[in-house]
């Protein structure tokens, strides 16, 4: 495996995360946004657009990034008249968005991107040491 391949693995992997937290936090950010009355309600989430299979050889070359997509969500009702997006009933809609599985997304996410850009840093640093090292021959 060649150093521009682990370089692309990196980055590929720093950007998806970054997809991740964004997802995770936009997705915490309309937990307690009203919607209007029969309208959708999107949650994000991050697919890994993988173009081709990793492996050896010019295969990186092919991989697309990952994709942050909507999906339609369910939503939850509460009881509150006094709020003007209520209905006739007196019901608000909500995203039903579930709080901990998203907090554990933004923390699992953030330690992941941080261990990518270690990845990226020590093997810049490596590279850089090598070009010195050669510098000197």
């Amino acid at each position: 495996m060649s150093i521009d391949a682990v370089f692309s693995a990196t980055r590929y992997g720093i950007t998806f995360e970054r997809l991740r937290l964004e997802a995770a936090s936009h997705n915490i950010a309309v937990a307690n946004t009203p919607t209007e009355p029969g309208q959708p309600v999107r949650l994000m989430h991050v697919a890994a657009g993988f173009g081709a299979q990793l492996g050896a050889g010019e295969a990186h070359a092919n991989v697309a990034g990952p994709v942050m997509l909507g999906s339609e969500a369910p939503t939850r009702e509460v009881h509150d008249p006094s709020d003007p997006s209520a209905d006739g009933k007196g019901m608000v809609s909500y995203p039903k968005v579930d709080m901990v599985s998203e907090m554990s997304a933004l923390v699992e996410a953030n330690r992941a991107y941080e261990a990518n850009v270690r990845a990226f840093n020590a093997l810049r640093g490596m590279e850089l040491r090598a070009l010195e090292l050669g510098g000197e021959a």
